[in-house]
């Protein structure tokens, strides 16, 4: 199959989405199809290498023929919706809310009003859509299942336990709720002996609440920096599928979310099986956080179950066979 991925007026930079979209297409590849991705812009993403042509353009007549093209984020709906037939049949492929590049009356009005068939990557965003009356079809990215393992490293022993999470600052990231992570760990510091560590693409921040920072790390760095912590923090609240969660429950780390609409765990955070899922408030948020802390040995049983929970969804190449198949259901209608 021909597919291609158009990210005309998105561009790939050193984010969740745009490595999503590098490994789908890899994998596709590896798979056996023809992939290319349609860009206005060069490669900005350093994470991973990209396998695939990177056609960058302005113009329609240099993008190539193709049985799909799958616009991403919302700023290439308009070009994929007007990509000559030839290109294939219009996809969409949802991994976000982007209230952060437009207001939702916008989102309604100029991304899912336009003929394309929705695929989403998380239940949460297939609620969302089918609350403004639109359907889509869930599928799975699928996880690199081979690059999380457990090390045994984790302290289950000591008083001391280490709280997990991800830094995000700025206004176009507010949704991740950073805030929340330092204002529980300032109360809960009082009553208990923990340490806060966490990984982001910032430059080590300014505070004192944090003990140990990683930024940017590789893989393996990444996989021992999980396999550290007995808790993972999440309180973010506008995720498609939100991805460091089910990577530190691949090590054995039990996690505390919200249930917000769009925390994107929705999909495999069970309350009381791979963790605690507070209410939506601050709150509620830190008594979860607390229950754990005061009982080691339930930590410790949700985090057995954490990894298993992940390999149900299952790996990046089982779901991108699921992903052209549904490709082909669909153009074969």
């Amino acid at each position: 199959m021909k597919i291609l991925f158009n990210l005309m007026n998105v561009g790939l930079g050193n984010n969740g989405g745009s490595s999503t979209i590098i490994k789908s297409a890899n994998m596709l590849q590896e798979l056996g199809n023809e992939v290319s991705i349609v860009d206005t812009g060069k490669n900005q993403h350093t994470w991973s290498e990209l396998k695939v042509p990177h056609i960058i353009t302005q113009s329609f007549n240099n993008v190539p023929d193709a049985d799909a093209v799958i616009a991403t984020g919302y700023g290439s709906v308009r070009s994929t919706v007007r990509l000559p037939k030839r290109c294939g049949v219009k996809f969409h492929y949802i991994r976000g809310w982007e209230t952060w590049n437009m207001k939702e009356i916008d989102i309604v009005n100029h991304v899912l009003k336009q003929p394309t068939h929705k695929i989403v990557n998380g239940v949460g965003l297939q609620r969302r859509l089918k609350s403004r009356g639109y359907d889509s079809k869930v599928l799975y990215p699928g996880y690199d299942l081979e690059d999380f393992t457990q090390i045994k490293i984790r302290n289950k022993i000591g008083d001391l336990l280490i709280l997990g999470g991800l830094y995000n600052q700025g206004t176009k990231r507010r949704d991740k709720r950073t805030k929340w992570i330092f204002d529980a760990v300032e109360i809960l510091r009082n009553k208990y002996r923990i340490q806060l560590w966490m990984m982001g693409d910032d430059p080590m921040p300014n505070n004192p609440l944090i003990d140990k920072y990683f930024q940017k790390p590789d893989v393996h760095t990444k996989n021992t920096f999980y396999n550290h912590i007995n808790l993972w923090l999440a309180p973010t609240e506008n995720e498609g599928l939100h991805m460091p969660p089910a990577e530190a429950m691949l090590t054995g780390c039990p996690v505390v979310c919200t249930n917000a609409p769009l925390c994107g765990m929705h999909d495999y955070m069970v309350d009381g099986e791979t963790g605690l899922v507070s209410e939506n408030r601050f709150q509620s948020f830190v008594e979860k956080i607390e229950i754990l802390l005061k009982d080691k040995d339930r930590m410790f049983t949700y985090g057995a179950a954490c990894r298993n929970k992940i390999f149900k969804i299952g790996s990046r190449m089982n779901n991108m066979k699921a992903f052209v198949k549904h490709l082909q259901n669909v153009i074969e209608k």
